[in-house]
């Protein structure tokens, strides 16, 4: 008798000792890796006892009887000295229905049935690839919520300044995919957000994402939080600066500044003549000790993540070269500028003489030519009348001089 009185207060002890519950409600769940035990309703407290258990879950095709004469499920779940029945880790396997039949030493039946439910609460979710701004009026995307290690899958859902986002498929849309491990039998899940900005609206909105389990009394798991700039969808301007401007010394730095509203996010890569320059991207253009070779017409573009490329309009620099005198600089902003207009207005103006000139040489030549066409007839007429007034007296002496 007292080997049989310590045998079950052992029993107890480890029962009260396990961590886990005494549960005698029809719908249990219970943590994985977790110990659970079942009451048998009207078991008898002594033994002997008349009791089975019948279980039906992931382990068993069909159901599986258990004896408290203990067997080869002993790992998986035994009945105890008290008529309970022990699951000393739960897995997913476990899930399922769980009966017991138990005979008082009266011969009143006792029935218990239980469904077992088992569950994981993974991490908390985290928001990754964040986007680092949004533009009003383009759909963009915000990020990518992403929860592990859960089971049953549960659910993500998004939040905007701390209200639901409902997918409508017009400014709100959702992409959402999950997987299960394996081998763990766990699931992870992940939820990309793409949100289209309204014009006008919170220039700074707050965006975070939360797990819910799917289980009763179970609360949600949130993400941190994100805070990101939204842009008004305008043109991007770009434009050039130049320093300094006007004319160049000769051998002189000229420095060209591409200036857009948004220079944190763009790539600025620089232009000469319509060819891309092999220069890393930046900003600022220098160009020392100018010489013949760097004339040409500059510009820059921008590539932004949203707008695309923009490329500005064109700077030009105008090296001229006096061959009498040094050679001299000039920077002409927004298209050829003073200085060349000046220049070709000169260069017209001269053209301009020459041909005039010329012409007026010409008409001259013609003058001249019709004058001294009359003059050369009448000196042949004189010449031809001494001729005729020379011939008349010599043949008048040698008629007199005949017979």
């Amino acid at each position: 008798m007292a080997a049989g009185a310590a045998a079950a207060a052992g029993a107890w002890v480890l029962v009260l000792s396990l961590w886990g519950a005494v549960v005698g409600d029809r719908n249990i769940t219970a943590r994985i890796g977790k110990p659970l035990v079942l009451n048998c309703r009207g078991a008898p407290k002594k033994p002997p006892q008349q009791l089975e258990w019948k279980l039906n879950t992931g382990r068993t095709e069909a159901w599986k009887v258990l004896s408290p004469q203990g067997g080869p499920w002993d790992s998986v779940a035994r009945v105890l000295p008290n008529g309970s029945l022990l699951l000393p880790a739960v897995g997913i396997q476990d899930e399922g229905t769980f009966r017991c039949r138990a005979t008082s030493r009266n011969g009143k039946e006792t029935r218990s049935t239980y469904q077992v439910r088992v569950y994981q609460i993974p991490g908390k979710p985290e928001i990754i690839n964040p986007a680092s701004e949004l533009m009003a009026g383009v759909p963009s995307k915000v990020g990518t919520c992403v929860s592990e290690g859960g089971y049953p899958a549960g659910t993500l859902s998004w939040h905007w300044n701390g209200k639901p986002l409902i997918p409508d498929g017009k400014g709100v849309s959702v992409q959402e995919e999950t997987r299960r491990h394996p081998e763990t039998g766990l699931f992870t899940l992940q939820s990309e957000l793409m949100v289209t900005p309204a014009q006008g609206g919170a220039p700074h909105p707050t965006f975070s994402c939360s797990f819910s389990p799917g289980l009763p009394r179970h609360r949600a798991l949130h993400a941190a939080p994100i805070q990101l700039n939204v842009w008004e969808s305008v043109p991007l301007e770009v434009q050039v600066m130049v320093e300094p401007g006007g004319m160049l010394a000769p051998g002189g730095t000229v420095t060209l500044t591409c200036e857009t509203p948004a220079q944190s996010s763009v790539q600025i890569h620089w232009i000469k003549d319509g060819m891309p320059l092999s220069l890393p991207p930046g900003p600022m253009l220098v160009l020392s000790e100018v010489k013949p070779e760097d004339q040409g017409t500059y510009s820059c573009v921008a590539m932004h993540p949203s707008h695309g490329s923009q490329e500005s309009r064109g700077v030009s620099v105008v090296i001229e070269t006096d061959k009498e005198g040094p050679t001299t600089g000039y920077v002409e902003g927004q298209g050829l500028g003073t200085v060349a207009l000046a220049l070709g207005i000169l260069g017209g103006l001269g053209i301009a003489v020459l041909l005039i000139g010329a012409i007026m040489w010409q008409r001259r030549q013609r003058q001249r030519q019709e004058r001294k066409a009359p003059e050369n007839q009448e000196e042949e007429e004189e010449e031809r009348t001494e001729l005729n007034q020379s011939e008349e007296p010599e043949a008048a002496e040698s008629g007199a001089a005949g017979p």
